[in-house]
């Protein structure tokens, strides 16, 4: 949504490689530790991937990547809108919206549904995860940019207008300056204006 306006403008100068990040995993982890709890469920060792809130999606969009990297790369934004669009937030765990939103833009669905049954993509899933964990990510979207420098963003969608300075502002601040840890506004929810 906002990194593909970016994409539009940056073209081939922007690399953006997504990866698997389960929020449902993560709570769960963060609930066990402050319990002193030791139990190791995994939501991508679940035997019904339409159990969790989103894990499907995660299988969808890998075996989407399977078929052709651009077609993903419309997959995983058909996605970002439809669940975050300003009219639709659909359920990422259905697996018939989900394949509809594929057939959408051109995924061979028959091929698709094959390939989400691979348990190979439950693997991939998994890695990604524990392997931002180890970084320290903690929520998303968390951005880990080429010098090694993470940094999480929570923020609204910027106007058309606005998405290039934005985002330049953004890196600036978060792949280029490594002193910065936080920043936070003081104004809960947002800062007054931003919405009017």
């Amino acid at each position: 949504m906002w990194l593909d306006r970016v994409k539009r403008v940056y073209r081939q100068e922007l690399d953006i490689t997504w990866r698997n990040f389960s929020l449902e995993q993560n709570a769960f982890d963060l609930k066990q530790q402050s319990e002193g709890s030791d139990n190791d469920w995994k939501v991508w060792n679940e035997p019904d991937v339409t159990k969790g809130r989103s894990l499907l999606s995660q299988v969808a969009a890998e075996a989407a990547r399977r078929q052709d990297p651009e077609l993903y790369e419309k997959f995983h934004l058909a996605l970002l809108k439809a669940r975050h669009g300003d009219d639709s937030r659909i359920p990422l765990n259905d697996e018939e919206v989900i394949v509809g939103l594929a057939a959408k833009i051109g995924l061979d669905t028959a091929k698709l549904r094959e390939d989400m049954k691979d348990p190979n993509i439950l693997t991939i899933i998994g890695s990604d995860h524990e392997g931002a964990r180890s970084q320290g990510i903690f929520g998303t979207p968390t951005f880990v940019f080429d010098n090694g420098n993470t940094m999480y963003l929570k923020a609204f969608i910027p106007p058309e207008e606005d998405a290039i300075a934005e985002f330049e502002h953004f890196v600036a601040i978060s792949c280029d300056r490594s002193y910065i840890g936080e920043m936070k506004r003081p104004q809960p929810p947002w800062p007054k204006g931003v919405l009017d």
